[in-house]
């Protein structure tokens, strides 16, 4: 790492590839001694008193803008914390919701965001019970950060975790990536296309209640800030295994492929907040298919890859011209303020 690196936090460091993990390695874990918080899966499962078990978990929002096509930063906010919940297999129950609003933010796109919050915690089967607001000079936000913790039950057995996945499981996505990051980029940018582009975000806990219901599941993760690729090298380097995906059945819609080349990005490493990644049994891998596609949020739902025991801690794509090469996690900042 670079003198500069050592010495600042840098916007890359917020990224959720490289540099998050090493900000949080070095700064955060030496001082946090329990496993609930080493073992680094998207909420902390806590053992309560008899057997019972507590899913927690918090995290900031900051998009730009804060209205995008398809949702804005309390829908995403709502989503971004139920979602957390569901991929360690919890049913999310209670939402706190903290906004720091930048003086000058208009009233009516306030009240614009509280009404898309409490809709969104409707459909997701959630209560948003307590929360905190404080109110900042101008120039000392960028117009408003919503900070969310959320607590869900986990049932008695239910244990699902990145460290979990093993060789001959099976790799399967929800539905097409990148949705969410292009389409606030294209928002930002002012950019126009033939098909409009559109965010996936949406509360992903009946999807996985049906998927926990069809088979046996291993792992799930929600591939937020850096992409697909970075969330399958989380699971790579967490369970020691390698990774195997087939670039021509990862699903990208054609809208979003052509963002994605018109601005040199890869729709691989670009953030998604309505999708999920399942590692799951082979045996049954059909089955879980198939209810993840009967579901409003998984019809596009696909299997991509494998769980293999060579190349331990990579993930390698197998590309559509037949070669392949390494996916590493997300070295830089694609995309600033996206969630």
């Amino acid at each position: 790492m670079s003198q500069q690196h050592d010495d600042q936090v840098l916007l890359a460091h917020g990224s959720g590839g490289v540099l998050s993990h090493e900000l949080v390695a070095r700064v955060f874990l030496p001082h946090s001694r329990h496993a609930a918080l080493a073992a680094l899966d998207d909420a902390a499962v806590l053992e309560l008193p008899p057997g019972s078990q507590l899913a927690f978990t918090t995290d900031s929002y900051v998009v730009q803008p804060l209205f995008f096509p398809g949702g804005d930063i309390g829908k995403l906010a709502v989503c971004g914390t139920v979602n957390d919940l569901a991929m360690v297999g919890a049913r999310p129950l209670y939402l706190s919701a903290g906004f720091i609003i930048e003086e000058g933010l208009p009233i009516a796109d306030l009240e614009r965001i509280a009404a898309s919050m409490a809709a969104t915690a409707q459909e997701a089967g959630v209560h948003i019970v307590t929360g905190d607001t404080k109110v900042v000079d101008h120039g000392s936000a960028d117009k408003l950060f919503i900070n969310t913790a959320g607590v869900g039950w986990v049932p008695t057995g239910m244990r699902l975790s990145g460290h979990l996945a093993r060789p001959g499981d099976i790799v399967l996505v929800s539905g097409t990536v990148g949705d969410h990051g292009m389409a606030v980029m294209s928002q930002r940018e002012g950019l126009r296309f033939s098909t409009a582009l559109e965010s996936d975000c949406a509360p992903l806990y009946g999807l996985v209640a049906e998927m926990l219901r069809a088979g046996e599941v291993h792992a799930l993760r929600d591939p937020t800030r850096g992409g697909l690729a970075t969330t399958l090298n989380e699971i790579a380097a967490q369970s020691d295994v390698g990774i195997e995906i087939e670039e021509t059945r990862v699903p990208v819609r054609a809208a979003v492929r052509g963002a994605c080349e018109m601005l040199g990005l890869d729709p691989l490493y670009v953030a998604n907040e309505g999708k999920v990644v399942a590692v799951v049994a082979a045996e049954d891998a059909a089955r879980i298919l198939a209810a993840m596609r009967a579901h409003r949020y998984g019809r596009d739902a696909a299997i991509i890859g494998q769980i293999v025991d060579v190349h331990r801690g990579r993930v390698v794509l197998r590309t559509a011209l037949g070669g392949r090469r390494l996916l590493d996690m997300l070295t830089g900042e694609q995309l600033p303020r996206i969630c």
